[in-house]
């Protein structure tokens, strides 16, 4: 009890921190951000453009070729950084008003958002120093857990989380389920464009991410590991599909529509 005595009292401390909670709600600017780019480059993807990979790091590296492009990631950064510290502290002390019945899967969603939102920090920073990584990572990672014992049915396990992540997110947006997180949406015509982009935008990363999980499910099946890669590839895979082009326009789009709801979540987010 003691060992963990300090860590819940820095914890609690951050979720009372006015100044953490300003910078996290700036978390969500950057996801929206990122999240506008990413369409963006998805479009351009469906429409035979090749400049840049319709995923995190072309969108990283979209902003880095900006105007003022290094101060706007290391913004960026800052923001990530403050959001993941504000989900690991939920992690570790739960969130206020959460029901016991839910009290542990909402502590390993918060660790889960926490260590996704560090990830991107770490990100982000790297492009602001010019240390951008290059591109194949994911298919190294899954060469090494193939190579592991039972490997294959590891990755095979991973690709499905991550469908079963999509999925969840195509249900969240379906079902309105956004708006728990969410303390108001602004009412009226405001109100309502919160709402429907919030649908459209997890509907369309949904779909993304079942995409996604699904290679690593091939490539986990098939022991290949070029058979999985990150968010352009499975943006790809959409636009080879028939009327994929159409398909790949209304995914980006979505996509887009998240950015945009996360602008929003930034002034109505539950912190």
């Amino acid at each position: 009890m003691s060992a963990r005595g300090p860590g819940q009292g820095a914890a609690r401390r951050a979720q009372h921190s006015t100044g953490l909670r300003a910078l996290a709600r700036g978390g969500y600017v950057a996801s929206g951000v990122l999240h506008l780019l990413i369409g963006w480059l998805a479009v351009r993807l469906a429409l035979g453009s090749s400049s840049g990979s319709a995923d995190e790091s072309g969108a990283f590296r979209q902003l880095a070729s900006a105007p003022g492009g290094p101060l706007a990631l290391w913004a960026v950064t800052v923001g990530f950084a403050a959001l993941a510290l504000w989900q690991l502290a939920e992690a570790v002390v739960g969130v206020p008003g959460v029901a016991d019945a839910k009290e542990v899967g909402t502590r390993v969603k918060s660790a889960g958002k926490g260590v996704l939102y560090g990830v991107l920090a770490f990100s982000a920073a790297r492009y602001a120093t010019g240390d951008g990584g290059g591109g194949g990572q994911q298919e190294s990672l899954t060469a090494m857990l193939l190579q592991a014992p039972a490997g294959r049915w590891l990755v095979v396990a991973v690709g499905l989380t991550v469908v079963g992540v999509g999925v969840f997110h195509v249900v969240k947006g379906w079902r309105k389920k956004f708006l728990e997180d969410l303390r108001g949406t602004g009412g009226g015509a405001v109100g309502t464009a919160v709402v429907r982009l919030g649908q459209v935008g997890y509907v369309a990363k949904g779909v993304a991410l079942a995409v996604l999980g699904g290679l690593f499910v091939t490539a986990g099946v098939t022991h290949d590991a070029d058979k999985a890669g990150g968010l352009d590839d499975a943006l790809q895979t959409i636009r080879d599909q028939p009327f994929g082009t159409a398909l790949l326009v209304v995914t980006g789009a979505g996509i887009a529509a998240y950015g945009v709801y996360s602008f929003a979540r930034a002034r109505y987010a539950r912190l």
